[in-house]
């Protein structure tokens, strides 16, 4: 068979359900290869957007997405969504075209050294030389993309080798259980939470993906320790749950670091420092211990006491059994700081003003959408009211990025999100300016016939730039422009446009876009008036003590 069926078919091996991306002349016999599979070829309309959708779909299965370009300008267009998987921690692999490297008649043309150029922001780079290479690689590839910490992995197809004859050999994809952690780090462990005066508990990103929802849930029930969250470890433990504090939107000095700065310890699950810190911690401060799937990266602000590395949920689970005697916990103060949290939080959930503002738009989408609904964020200052204000009742509820922070991955996250769960609502929430970063895959998502909500919060900026000049005292200068009429753009795709002129109107269109079928855009205008006063001026005045 030809290198290109041969791949297709270790794909198909693999579990590959989709393929994202948009081919190129180079990947022809791959394309071609692709048409009898049972492999769908997601067309879209840029390499980035494929990559974000790819790469999400990484995060809620925990399997590679896969991405698909063409060489040159098609490959290097996927460095950003590469390194959102690669800082993200998600499972991703790109299959890239090449000219042939055997002959070739064109000189350098449109060729740039695309493995040396994904190497530095992915966990595994390589070009095939040999078709009969091609299921040993993919099979390597897919285990280091899967393995933790999980991230991106590039292959090169150039043309010739495509097509080549090659040998039909495929290998099993074998699972493995991930080792548990030494019972005597587990058992330290207990007895330094057992002795800590006000312990408290973090979960992170790392938690959020592997499914510790259920052993991290009977921890805190058993033990009654309060909880944390940083924004990409939201919803693990379901955020009603009567012991949750809130999430560390801040690196600093939010309400939620009363109890942080008054913690003696902190048992850290799944943290990853490559998100932005939830806590920073002082010589001879609190004490942290590390839980996760490997040893702690140690740097200025984060070097724990202690490890226990291996299979999170085994580790919680080891944890819940060992500790015994919690007489010496002194909790009261976290129920104030909770109490505290929860008011200043919902302060502006009613207010009905317009344009609105972001904390009114949180409640309003918590309200309208079910346990399981989905919210994908893109990046803008919205994020961190979302990440403070949100509360998620399950994993993978509130798809946002703290790692790379990457504008313009919003609406392909939410694509993705509901080509993987059609019977559930997905609303993507997208600041202006990252929006029209991918705004094209809008007729994708028309094309592929998906039911899907998209709020543009428009304020004709750049509002998190904004925000710190502000916060640094600086003159508002070089963060404005203009925006299309977004009503009359989403309609040009076949997507039905809403303008909002009021909250009670806003509050009718959702529910009309929830409730209907096709792709709905709704042109919000927000009111980011109060960020620096709340985020900057108001919490810096709180008062901790309690």
């Amino acid at each position: 068979m030809k290198a290109s069926d041969l791949m297709v078919k270790a794909l198909e091996n693999e579990g590959v359900e989709y393929i994202f991306g948009i081919p190129g002349e180079e990947n022809l016999d791959l394309l071609d290869s692709l048409k009898d599979s049972s492999i769908k070829l997601i067309l879209t309309r840029h390499e980035q957007a494929a990559g974000f959708m790819a790469a999400t779909y990484g995060r809620l299965t925990g399997k590679p997405g896969v991405c698909l370009s063409t060489l040159g300008p098609g490959a290097t267009n996927f460095t950003t969504s590469a390194a959102y998987a690669q800082l993200g921690g998600m499972p991703m692999m790109m299959i890239t075209g090449q000219k042939p490297i055997k002959k070739s008649k064109q000189g350098r043309f449109q060729i740039v050294d695309v493995v040396e150029l994904m190497q530095p922001i992915t966990k595994f780079a390589h070009q095939i030389v040999n078709g009969n290479s091609i299921p040993s690689l993919m099979r390597e590839a897919f285990r280091i993309a899967m393995e933790e910490r999980p991230g991106a992995v590039h292959l090169e197809l150039p043309e010739d080798i495509a097509a080549e004859e090659s040998d039909d050999q495929i290998y099993p994809v074998v699972g493995h259980r991930r080792p548990d952690a030494d019972m005597g780090s587990i058992g330290e462990a207990a007895k330094m939470i057992e002795q800590a005066k006000m312990p408290l508990l973090l979960i992170g990103a790392g938690a959020n993906r592997k499914r510790t929802s259920k052993s991290l849930t009977e921890f805190v029930n058993k033990t009654g320790i309060p909880f944390f969250n940083t924004q990409m470890g939201k919803g693990v433990v379901d955020e009603r749950h009567p012991n949750f504090l809130g999430t560390a939107a801040l690196s600093s000095d939010d309400f939620i670091h009363c109890a942080i700065n008054r913690a003696d310890l902190i048992i850290n699950v799944g943290h990853d420092v490559i998100e932005k810190p939830p806590f920073f911690m002082e010589a001879g401060g609190t004490k942290v211990i590390h839980v996760n799937f490997f040893p702690a990266r140690m740097d200025e602000v984060y070097f724990p006491q202690l490890n226990i590395i291996g299979d999170i949920a085994s580790s919680v689970r080891g944890l819940t059994q060992e500790i015994k005697d919690h007489r010496n916990w002194d909790l009261s103060y976290y129920g104030r700081v909770k109490q505290e949290v929860e008011e200043h939080l919902s302060k502006y959930f009613e207010d009905n003003r317009f344009p609105m503002l972001p904390q009114r738009l949180v409640n309003l989408l918590r309200n309208a959408l079910n346990d399981e609904d989905i919210i994908t964020l893109d990046n803008g200052v919205y994020k961190i009211w979302f990440a403070r204000n949100y509360k998620a009742h399950q994993s993978n509820t509130l798809l946002l990025d703290n790692a790379l922070a990457t504008m313009g991955a919003g609406l392909p996250s939410a694509m993705a999100a509901k080509l993987l769960n059609p019977e559930k609502r997905v609303v993507s929430v997208c600041g202006d300016g990252g929006f029209m970063m991918n705004s094209q895959e809008l007729e994708t998502a028309v094309r592929l016939g998906m039911n899907l909500t998209v709020i543009i919060l428009n304020d004709s900026a750049y509002g998190m730039i904004k925000w710190k000049q502000e916060a640094m005292g600086l003159a508002n200068y070089g963060l404005d422009y203009r925006n299309p009429d977004f009503v009359k753009y989403a309609e040009s795709y076949g997507a039905h446009g809403h303008r909002p002129t009021s909250d009670d109107d806003f509050q009718q269109i959702l529910d009309t876009c929830l409730s209907s079928d096709g792709v709905h855009v709704i042109d919000l205008p927000v009111d980011y008036s109060l960020n620096h006063h709340i985020l900057n001026v108001l919490i810096k005045e709180k008062a901790c003590v309690l």
